[in-house]
């Protein structure tokens, strides 16, 4: 069973930057493609940006030329670097196979705020 841990989320004010980790057990990991996804207060849980297994990228408009996901399959992890951080960014983010396969992490809160 797949475990995913996410991390390096908190408060930062607009314009600000994070970056995220997420920590995967289980060797099919290189074989997966993986997203970011994230949760608003209220709100559906969306994708906001995915790399398949070979590195190609994409993103949600939202977030394109501001957050930047990579992997290192060799260490089982995904990042995704979150640079000039609007309010809007605010939610909790969850990393998880694309399509979702495993069990959701616990997440990590980002609050963008002044």
């Amino acid at each position: 069973q797949v475990q995913l841990v996410e991390s390096g989320g908190g408060l930062v004010q607009p314009g600000g930057s994070l970056r995220l980790s997420c920590a995967a057990s289980g060797s099919i990991f290189s074989a997966r493609a993986m997203g970011w996804y994230r949760q608003a207060p209220g709100k559906g849980r969306e994708l906001v940006a995915s790399i398949s297994s070979s590195g190609g990228t994409n993103y949600v408009d939202s977030v394109k030329g501001r957050f930047t996901i990579s992997r290192d399959n060799a260490k089982n992890l995904v990042t995704l670097q979150m640079n000039s951080l609007k309010p809007e960014d605010t939610a909790v983010y969850y990393c998880n196979s694309l399509p979702r396969l495993y069990n959701w992490g616990r997440g990590t809160q980002v609050t963008v705020s002044s």
